[in-house]
């Protein structure tokens, strides 16, 4: 199918369209504004647009009526009339190809990374941790990469921390930052994790970009929504952590496109101020680095917040598009920041922008582009062109629907438990109480029977005997760690 090579956001007060060159949209953007401004409804006609274009969309659905986009929308009242007011808009209303995604595989396809994919840094930030819980966290990733183990959930990682602490000599050279104090601390932290329900995150089949970048087989880049209405309340810094890991993996994986025809995905980053509040500093200044970078890999990223005060300075440097919907001020901050985002744009001599940003309407913004050499234009004053989807929810049949004709039906539904840290720990104990029965055994009267036997029967029948006794000591060994241990060594129950 043909795709333009700009995109259209809406008109100015003159009914003229406003746009961007599609070729710049990896320079990022904000969409912002008070609650109930439009913000929402101006995101959907963005991944629209996007998705025409064949650039497939990451974006969280933060209330649940993003999802709207994978139904054919229904013009009525007012609507109706911004449609009828953009004869140039050729209004067709039509679904858009979505794939749901939900942590918790409730109402998408379940989402997981692993613990090794995340990496500690990440980890910390999500676990929310001291200096010292961080260095003691950093060195049991070392051990686990050392020793070949692999991380990929919760149970893994607490039966490497209670391992650390029963044998503190494979820690090495580390030894002095890994302590039982820091070990207890971690178990706590990863007990109120699995609390908030983000055990779901961790585990396998994980997530595979490419799955993301395929396109639908008419051309058009898929939409694919998180359902995050629940998760966003619940569990915030799990969110802000994923959105964080994604961002880091598209980084490390995405070769270099250069200068491109348009990107290859744009990320939809709502309730922003989440992947910036009590961000530790070093993870700050890698997240505005990626930022800055990212684009040359053909990705544009988006931030959805109230203010653009909730974003660092050095990540607003960086944007190139801006939306900005009405603003309230009552307060001398609030005025002073409505002064600080009007400053932020290049100024119009036909548009008060200050005074303008407490009079926007619903589906009414300020905004401002970038000119055809990647230099800011001035502001303009735009209605928002209504989405060509259905604005509001789906219903749960329609969801249903959705994912039953899903091209990733199977691919990640059901979980894998594959061998890795947890069942390798475990083999491990059980072959060495396994080891102290037979010893003990050997030490009492009688402890050199299988001996004798041995000799007796030419040695083929002892080793058969020690065999047997060894199976059983192991299965006796399973039962009493499941029963018994497993608050240590992590929940046995397989996903």
């Amino acid at each position: 199918m043909p795709f333009t090579n700009s995109f259209i956001f809406g008109a100015d007060p003159a009914g003229q369209p406003v746009s961007q060159s599609l070729r710049l949209a990896n320079r990022h953007g904000l969409v912002a504004g008070a609650t109930g401004t439009g913000k929402t409804v101006t995101l959907q006609r963005l991944a629209e647009l996007f998705s025409d274009a064949g650039v497939a969309v990451f974006a969280a659905d933060i209330k649940g009526d993003l999802c709207g986009l994978g139904a054919a929308g229904n013009p009525q009242g007012k609507i109706a009339e911004r449609v009828a007011s953009m004869p140039w808009l050729n209004y067709q209303a039509k679904a858009y190809p979505v794939t749901l995604w939900d942590i918790h595989g409730q109402s998408g396809h379940p989402l997981r990374t692993t613990l090794s994919e995340m990496g500690p840094l990440l980890l910390s930030n999500l676990l929310e941790l001291t200096d010292s819980q961080q260095a003691a966290l950093y060195a049991a990733f070392q051990v686990a990469d050392r020793e070949g183990l692999l991380l990929l959930d919760l149970k893994d990682l607490k039966a490497l921390l209670n391992h650390l602490k029963d044998h503190p000599e494979a820690l090495g050279e580390d030894r002095a930052l890994f302590t039982g104090g820091s070990a207890q601390a971690l178990l706590r932290r990863l007990a109120t994790l699995e609390q908030q329900g983000a055990e779901a995150l961790f585990g396998e089949p994980a997530l595979q970009l490419e799955d993301l970048l395929h396109p639908d087989t008419d051309g058009r880049g898929r939409i694919h929504l998180l359902d995050a209405s629940r998760l966003v309340h619940e569990a915030p810094k799990v969110y802000a952590t994923f959105l964080l890991w994604l961002l880091a993996e598209l980084f490390e994986q995405l070769p270099e496109r250069g200068d491109a025809d348009k990107p290859v995905l744009a990320l939809f980053f709502d309730e922003a101020h989440l992947l910036f509040s009590g961000t530790p500093k070093a993870l700050q200044e890698r997240l505005e680095q990626v930022v800055r970078l990212i684009r040359s890999k053909g990705v544009g990223v988006y931030f959805v917040t109230q203010s653009p005060s909730d974003l660092p300075d050095d990540v607003l440097a960086q944007l190139g598009l801006r939306i900005q919907h009405g603003l309230r001020a009552f307060t001398a901050k609030e005025q002073k920041s409505l002064r600080a985002v009007a400053d932020g744009f290049r100024p119009n001599p036909a548009i008060d922008t200050l005074a303008v940003l407490t009079e926007l309407g619903i589906g009414e913004a300020l905004v401002g582009t970038l000119e055809e050499k990647g230099t800011p234009a001035m502001v303009q004053r735009v209605a928002i062109a209504p989405p060509q989807s259905r604005i509001g929810a789906l219903s749960p049949a329609e969801r249903g629907d959705l994912m039953r004709q899903s091209p990733l039906v199977g691919r990640y539904d059901k979980p894998i438990d594959r061998e890795s840290a947890y069942e390798i720990l475990l083999a491990r104990t059980m072959s060495g109480q396994a080891s102290d029965k037979t010893e003990a055994a050997s030490d009492k009267p009688g402890g050199g029977l299988g001996e004798m036997a041995g000799d007796f029967l030419g040695g083929l029948a002892g080793q058969a005997m020690k065999t047997a006794m060894r199976q059983a000591a192991n299965q006796l060994g399973r039962q009493l760690v499941r029963g018994l241990m497993g608050s240590l060594l992590g929940s046995s129950k397989r996903r």
